[in-house]
């Protein structure tokens, strides 16, 4: 089955909503999901999302300050002042469709400050901002009649050159994307969709590791399709571990306890009671983080613990719940009472800072190929986000990308001659086994040797442990009929690879990098000069 669109969006999160709704004006697009719209990253978010609003105690250069040392001293300064001085319009944007952002009786909006922020400029709803913006989004998406939406669709290639038997190289600067290879998972028919412009907003990259946030569809699909059309990959030794996530052994993801709580005001504590952040940085318990969590990792290693605490039970109940009632629920339903008893959390792995690299306009090093969202690099969050920035940069990145892409698109006609996907010889697997537990080798390989602390040593077992499982996993592909779990193993082996590749090229210890081989250099660089 072919299918032709003017535009095709990988993805369902911030990013790629806001972007179907603004080119949608101009063609039609198909927007795939590889579940349902409401299963993103997006949704997932709690604290909020960061924009200057407050004119008369904040502004923009304390944001963009903020963000560049937060990022370590390398984020692209033209991207940080693009995204944060576009900020107050694309809040505007999602006002306009609908999202409810917290207020103040007066009328204001409520903001919070979280870990980095040196004003109140977060604005959130309750405790499920992200999920406010996907509801908001979604009703949008749904009644407008330009937008096909196809759910339950996994993407497993972008079509590009290689597809016609030209072979892609890296040092290649016109590659072009045609469209993409999707499976239907109900169906189990691979569709063609050939789009003049393609947008990958397909999130990020957490389930590369046994601790994460992330739902369970963040396997860096995107980033691995554009990894393997030999488009340009950058950053992605910055992944950053969320300092706050409940613990909870039994459950997968990892249930987030919000940054805005410690803006909140609630306290780090070991088992006996005692704090412990102010020996790490003066910020203490708001520290950015990439030191919080170390700092966490640190603690448990010297203590032998699961676990530290998050204490917010000196804060009034009822402020308390009505802040967080989301935090608060979850934790009463594992027979938790934040209210009165300290909260056990854990770093889990959760933002990638990393991804497809892309230009002021969203475009990627392949033609018609545009990325926005978590799975892109833009240069904003350097080598370690500013909370609450993510969600900022997915739509205003959307925004740009729109306004730049439906020139593109204008002036291109569709692909006719790609062939449809091609399976002749595969046989169904029936070696599930085979599947399930390379992904629990890939999941121990990254958590073990390429987490929160790194080393040369640790790095160089674990790309050795990863490239026999990449060998076995590339037979099993050749010879089977696609599934989505087979391609899911397969693209995250690709991120480790891809992780672990830039990992080993940074030869210093910087923002959410931290190797011992280094460590030295770390501590001039806790201090985040900007380069």
């Amino acid at each position: 089955m072919r299918k032709k669109y003017d535009y095709l969006v990988i993805g369902s999160g911030a990013a790629g909503l806001s972007y179907a709704l603004k080119v949608a004006e101009n063609g039609k697009v198909a927007l795939v999901s590889k579940t349902t719209l409401e299963v993103t990253n997006t949704s997932k978010a709690q604290g909020g999302i960061a924009a200057v609003t407050d004119i008369e105690k904040d502004n923009y250069e304390k944001h963009i300050i903020d963000t560049h040392i937060a990022g370590a001293g390398i984020c692209d300064p033209d991207t940080v002042r693009l995204v944060i001085t576009k900020a107050p319009e694309q809040i505007k944007q999602l006002l306009e469709w609908g999202t409810d952002f917290d207020k103040k009786a007066d009328g204001q909006f409520d903001l919070h400050k979280e870990g980095g922020h040196s004003e109140f400029r977060i604005l959130h709803h309750l405790d499920n901002t992200g999920e406010e913006i996907q509801r908001a989004l979604i009703s949008q998406i749904k009644n407008h009649p330009n937008i096909d939406v196809y759910e339950n669709h996994f993407a497993i290639d972008i079509i590009t050159q290689h597809h016609l038997g030209r072979s892609n190289e890296p040092w290649m600067r016109d590659i072009k994307c045609y469209g993409a290879y999707v499976l239907n998972e109900k169906t189990h028919e691979i569709i063609t969709f050939l789009s003049k412009v393609t947008m990958m907003a397909t999130g990020g990259v957490g389930n590369v590791y046994q601790v994460t946030t992330n739902p369970t569809i963040s396997t860096g699909d995107g980033i691995a399709m554009v990894f393997r059309a030999k488009g340009i990959i950058k950053g992605m030794e910055f992944i950053q571990f969320h300092p706050t996530s409940l613990y909870n052994p039994q459950e997968r993801p990892n249930f987030l306890i919000t940054e805005a709580m410690r803006g909140y005001g609630a306290i780090l504590k070991l088992k006996d009671g005692s704090t412990f952040m102010e020996k790490y940085d003066e910020r203490g318990c708001l520290a950015p983080r990439d030191i919080v969590a170390r700092a966490i990792d640190n603690e448990m290693k010297i203590s032998g613990d699961d676990f530290v605490y998050l204490d917010v039970t000196h804060k009034n109940p009822e402020e308390t719940k009505h802040h967080f009632p989301m935090i608060y629920n979850k934790c009463l339903s594992i027979g938790i009472d934040i209210t009165k008893e300290m909260i056990p959390v854990v770093p889990a792995a959760h933002y990638l800072c990393g991804g497809i690299k892309v230009d002021l306009n969203g475009r990627s090093s392949i033609n018609n190929l545009y990325a926005a969202g978590e799975c892109s690099c833009t240069g904003l969050h350097g080598a370690n986000r500013l909370a609450s920035n993510s969600l900022l940069e997915a739509i205003v990145y959307a925004d740009v990308a729109a306004k730049d892409s439906t020139e593109v698109m204008r002036q291109t006609e569709w692909r006719e001659d790609v062939p449809d996907w091609d399976d002749e010889g595969t046989v169904h697997n029936e070696e599930m086994i085979l599947i399930t537990q390379a992904n629990k080798e890939v999941e121990t390989i990254m958590s073990n040797y390429v987490g929160i602390v790194r080393s040369n040593l640790r790095l160089k077992r674990a790309l050795d442990r990863l490239e026999i499982i990449y060998r076995e996993t590339e037979d099993l592909y050749n010879a089977s009929k696609v599934s989505m779990k087979l391609c899911e193993l397969r693209n995250k082996i690709n991120i480790g690879y891809l992780i672990i590749k830039m990992a080993q090229k940074r030869h210093e210890s910087r923002g959410l990098h931290y190797t011992l081989d280094y460590k030295e250099r770390n501590k001039k660089l806790d201090t985040y000069p900007i380069d």
